[in-house]
């Protein structure tokens, strides 16, 4: 299971307060991704990650709708981006919000931080534990964020596709 909690941050002194737990950096990601329309909880994308030339099939079904914060999570790795955006659609899936962003990611123990900065909406902060004990995820997912003065006003319950639709005029 996926436990992760976004947070509205400052994608630069952010990436400051990360380093400072000490985290090992692990790598940028320049991220392209094609969601479908699918009613919620349940979620269809494909991902590009333009620099490092992979892309993912991903099914995310989500166990807390309105946080957003639990996952049950499939992804598999396409070898062509277009054709697997392509097939779907040709399946009947209709291609619903394309969301870019750049990723930073870094790890500190168990704990993964991707920091993105999402083209038209800003920066933002996940901090995901991935678990099958949900409350022990969520405590230490807390613990780090204290530590980089989040707190529950901080806290982006919306996905990024929501979000990117509230922007766009119907």
């Amino acid at each position: 299971m996926e436990i992760e909690v976004k947070f509205r941050v400052d994608f630069d002194r952010m990436r400051e307060k990360i380093e400072s737990l000490g985290s090992s950096f692990v790598g940028e990601e320049i991220q392209k991704d094609v969601y479908f329309s699918l009613p919620l909880p349940k979620l269809l994308r494909v991902r590009l990650i333009e620099n490092l030339n992979r892309s993912f099939l991903t099914y995310k079904e989500i166990e807390d709708p309105g946080r957003n914060e639990e996952f049950d999570e499939l992804e598999v790795e396409v070898s062509d981006f277009e054709t697997t955006v392509e097939i779907l659609k040709r399946l009947g899936f209709r291609e619903d919000v394309v969301v870019r962003k750049r990723r930073l990611v870094y790890k500190l123990d168990s704990v993964t931080f991707e920091l993105n900065n999402v083209e038209d909406l800003g920066g933002f902060l996940d901090i995901e534990v991935i678990s099958n004990d949900v409350e022990k995820a969520k405590k230490k997912i807390w613990e780090v964020a204290r530590l980089l003065g989040l707190s529950e006003k901080d806290v982006e319950p919306r996905l990024y596709q929501e979000l990117i639709k509230s922007k766009t005029p119907p």
